[in-house]
């Protein structure tokens, strides 16, 4: 146990430690949270904080309450400033001391009429503000919960019968993350195995593989790396996952739905459950190209092959999007390969019959205990070949 602890651990230092590592994780969310500051940022800058002025001859607005939902964020409620007569406002509009007044006529409940005085044409954000002002003071008489309904609409859910699929059109985060973070995972995958292709390959290549095993066994080996690997691939999404979860957090003010946190606790428990087996399944498989290969350029190129199938369903996504339960679907979620991306992707989007995960996380079991069992085998018979590949008919037979 203790040289699998001491394989480990080199195997964990050797890349987190390097520089090529720490730039790749954090440069993710460095850029997404540069993006998003920058968007944010153009937004605010664009924003004009003067208030607005209102002449009222209506009486609508004669004791103003202000609309209890209000922004208290980076783009606050407009302030508003009440003038008797069009003269006083017009002065402050001169003097750009305002964006610009509206004025409600004494027949404003009749017609509904509203006229904007500006030398530039207002935002979107003061224009909704006014429009929530109104709303808000036309409703005050109201019951609280009426005034609150009235003022917030309605919230609709469409539910697809042949779907079995509940979405908010709010919820656009909600459709999003998934395919996101399933991108991430399966990227996360990817650079990790390649990290354990890469280090098999040229302690194979330098012959170092030949001094570590006359102290190691193979499967002390071949466990370690893999663990090891892991834990660097654990490590980069935890990184990640720490900067999404900020990310959320500074976005959940937008987002209130609950029915979104059940969906989204769903889908990160599928996720859980998805990775660990996907991930010894592909370093598995990653260092059996590394022992079987006689180069690294040689395994790179077949390691290539894997991501084909493994990003294959972001090639039919809008498919698997729009109908969940199809025979596409499911076939994706029940093949290894492709149900890493599949599987987690269709709970978030839809309700998966517990059958379904089941076995689909029963077959990725399988994958990967076959993947190690394979390399166990590619360990043995490869790693002593020094530049002789080993086939695939040489590897099964040696395992059978």
């Amino acid at each position: 146990m203790k040289k699998f602890w001491l394989v480990f651990k080199h195997e964990y230092l050797r890349h987190v430690l390097t520089k090529r590592f720490i730039f790749g994780i954090l440069s993710v969310p460095f850029f997404v949270a540069l993006s998003i500051g920058l968007g944010l940022l153009s937004v605010i800058l664009s924003t004009d904080k003067r208030p607005v002025g209102i002449i009222d001859h209506s009486g609508v607005l004669a004791d103003p309450v202000i609309y209890p939902e209000k922004r208290d964020g980076a783009i606050p409620f407009t302030t508003f400033l009440f003038f008797t007569d069009a003269k006083l406002a017009q002065v402050a509009l001169d003097n750009r001391e305002i964006q610009g007044y509206y004025v409600l006529e004494p027949d404003y409940l009749t017609t509904g009429e509203v006229s904007l005085t500006a030398v530039e044409a207002s935002g979107p954000g003061s224009e909704g503000d006014f429009a929530a002002l109104l709303r808000a003071n036309l409703l005050k008489n109201q019951p609280t919960e009426l005034r609150q309904r009235m003022l917030e609409g309605p919230e609709v859910t469409i539910h697809s019968v042949a779907d079995s699929r509940s979405v908010s059109p709010d919820n656009i985060l909600g459709l999003i993350m998934p395919i996101v973070a399933g991108i991430l995972f399966v990227v996360a995958i990817n650079i990790s195995g390649g990290y354990l292709l890469q280090a098999v390959v040229e302690e194979k290549e330098n012959r170092t593989m030949e001094i570590v095993l006359t102290s190691v066994s193979t499967d002390q080996l071949m466990a370690g790396k893999i663990m090891g690997n892991l834990s660097v691939g654990l490590t980069q999404l935890a990184i990640w996952l720490a900067a999404a979860v900020i990310g959320t957090l500074f976005y959940a003010n937008l987002q209130s739905d609950a029915g979104s946190v059940v969906m989204i606790r769903s889908y990160l428990a599928v996720l859980a459950l998805t990775f660990l087996p996907a991930f010894v399944m592909v370093s598995a498989l990653m260092a059996m190209l590394g022992a079987t290969a006689t180069e690294a350029r040689e395994a790179q190129q077949i390691s290539g092959l894997f991501s084909i199938p493994i990003f294959m369903p972001l090639w039919f996504i809008t498919s698997i999007l729009e109908h969940p339960d199809s025979a596409l679907a499911v076939g994706f979620s029940l093949f290894p390969l492709t149900s890493p991306l599949t599987l987690p992707v269709r709970v978030a989007i839809s309700t998966v019959p517990a059958w379904q995960i089941g076995l689909s996380l029963a077959i990725l079991v399988a994958a990967a205990f076959g993947a190690v069992w394979l390399a166990s085998r590619a360990f043995r018979l490869g790693m002593l070949r020094y530049g002789k590949r080993l086939t695939l008919r040489e590897l099964l037979r040696g395992a059978a």
